[in-house]
């Protein structure tokens, strides 16, 4: 296989980069507008190489930029490879990577394999075909039930809210896990096989380095002839034989993945999104495998030390089971922002979803404590970084972004704000393009309006109001990388007595240490040089929620 790469090009080594690297998410259509048309795209990624070369990040992961009807945010996929027109071309994406390799910045892309968009030019074909037909076999269709078929299959619910399952006016009714745009690929068919195996080949060649695989649990599936009610699929177990979900064959599939990766110098990374019990996280993230998979745990905990401990201990246990190496994250493109969460009061084992109540309600700034947020998530961010493994970071928590709550119902593009009326305002408010300059008519982003509303308050959150203060949250952020490059170890910690319940210290085997205030109280710091803390350090003591780095 022959790679674009050339042995000039900063990243064009090192096979184990991604087992402690930071990494930043970046929402194509909210991050930088070249064009003005109010839509994020390529080239104003490549314009924003310098900032994202400042903050010190290793890697970007990119959310589809994929021709798109945007009915999921651009997860439902009308052509795996091409690059969406109102995102810009072949061409800008080239350049992009060329830009990003050049300032030694990796590439991450998201790919999208359990389902199509409806516009794919395979589910048009499939629709125009009979049943039974090969374009057919590439999906999940199944004839309807009662006299003239007018009855669903099945009584199954959407992951948005609604039926699973729609009908194509034939007698027969496709399966959709997610939006009726987004029908289920049949991935016990060979050529959906072969097509993606192509797919990744051909990002590979244009000079990719890891992909991030989307709803990596749901590919493989065995749907009977009788098809089970929805109250029994949902009490079935998870352990590997669910008709849907986290099933033991998906793994054959990755396991032809890999071999498409390590075709590659170096070898191509993945980590997956599997949303399942933790113990069945260590296969996906196999060196046979993807070789990583996302840990959600400390993103759903709230902010509470022996809740992080515990997390921290399990996780780092699973990656050593592996053989990888695992992943924290707070923020990502689909949950509220940690700097808001952490503002809010804590759930108490609650299991709804973290800020939706706050969201239902309005979503009103003021029903936050955002300096205990803010506080919050600097310190969790902090341990973050200080722990061994890969760090994900989601555009905008550099600057301290609070998530927008209160998005007019006129404005709002998430689907599962339309299919879920009173129940899920979905997650438009962390999509909100991010704020550049202090004024302006999208706050810098570009030099049009923005095609989600920006509100007033983002101008003091923006990049510009941040950049020459020196105790910013972005100013943070660059240190804390800057000093994470320089301090990485063994992945390894060793956990430390802080004599209290609300403080955890641990520290790596060369000697970094990172004390964490979960509590108001002070707390004295271990003896050592102080490197950076997100809290004031008074008379060598951390003055409450806060974390601080140290080095013997």
């Amino acid at each position: 296989m022959t790679d674009v790469l050339t042995a000039q090009d900063p990243t064009a080594t090192d096979e184990t980069w991604w087992r402690q690297a930071s990494v930043y998410q970046i929402y194509p259509r909210s991050f930088a507008d070249a064009n003005g048309d109010g839509i994020g795209d390529l080239a104003g990624i490549t314009e924003r190489v310098p900032y994202l070369a400042s903050l010190g990040v290793e890697a970007v992961w990119l959310s589809p930029f994929y021709p798109s009807a945007l009915a999921d945010g651009g997860y439902d996929v009308d052509d795996y490879r091409d690059v969406d027109p109102k995102l810009g071309t072949l061409e800008d994406f080239d350049a992009m990577v060329a830009a990003l390799h050049g300032a030694g910045i990796r590439v991450i892309v998201d790919i999208v394999p359990n389902h199509t968009s409806d516009r794919h030019e395979w589910f048009r074909e499939a629709l125009a075909a009979p049943a039974g037909s090969p374009a057919r076999d590439r999906y999940v269709f199944r004839d309807g039930t009662g006299p003239a078929a007018e009855n669903p299959p099945a009584d199954w619910v959407s992951i948005f809210g609604g039926p699973a399952w729609t009908a194509t006016g034939d007698g027969q009714w496709y399966l959709h896990s997610f939006a009726k745009e987004q029908p289920d690929l049949n991935w016990a068919n060979r050529e959906v096989r072969d097509d993606f195996l192509h797919t990744l080949r051909f990002w590979s060649d244009r000079g990719v380095d890891g992909f991030r695989i989307d709803v990596a649990h749901g590919l493989s599936k065995d749907l009977g002839e009788v098809l089970p009610t929805w109250a029994e699929l949902s009490a079935m177990p998870k352990d590997g034989t669910h008709p849907l979900w986290d099933r033991d064959d998906v793994h054959e599939i990755y396991a032809e993945w890999r071999k498409v990766f390590d075709e590659y110098t170096p070898a191509r990374t993945a980590v997956a999104e599997a949303w399942v019990a933790a113990d069945r996280r260590a296969r996906y993230a196999s060196a046979d495998g993807l070789g990583q998979a996302f840990n959600f745990d400390l993103l759903e905990a709230d902010f509470d030390a022996p809740s992080f401990r515990s997390i921290i201990e399990f996780n780092l246990g699973l990656a050593e089971q592996s053989g990888s190496s695992t992943t924290w994250v707070f923020s990502n493109h689909d949950v509220v922002r940690h700097a808001t969460r952490y503002a809010l009061p804590p759930r108490n084992g609650a299991t709804e979803k973290q800020g939706g109540a706050w969201l239902l309600a309005g979503g009103s700034p003021d029903a936050l404590d955002q300096e205990l947020g803010l506080r919050r998530a600097q310190a969790a961010t902090l341990l973050e970084l200080a722990l061994p493994g890969s760090a994900y970071m989601y555009q905008g928590e550099e600057l301290g972004l609070q998530e927008v709550g209160d998005i007019p119902a006129a404005d709002r593009q998430d689907p599962a704000f339309f299919r879920n009326p009173g129940v899920d305002v979905g997650r438009d408010g962390c999509r909100v393009p991010i704020p550049w300059t202090r004024d302006g008519s999208s706050f810098g982003f570009g030099s049009g309006g923005s095609h989600l509303p920006q509100p007033a308050w983002f101008g003091g959150f923006s990049v510009e109001a941040e950049d020459d203060d020196p105790d910013s949250t972005l100013n943070l952020y660059r240190k804390a990388l800057g000093l994470r490059g320089q301090l990485q170890s063994e992945e390894r910690l060793e956990w430390l007595d802080t004599g209290r319940d609300d403080v955890l210290a641990f520290r790596r085997p060369n000697g970094w240490t990172n004390v964490t205030v979960f509590g108001d109280e002070p707390y004295e710091l271990p003896a050592g040089a102080l490197l950076l803390a997100s809290a004031p350090v008074a008379d060598g003591a951390l003055t409450g929620v806060g974390t601080a780095w140290l080095r013997a």
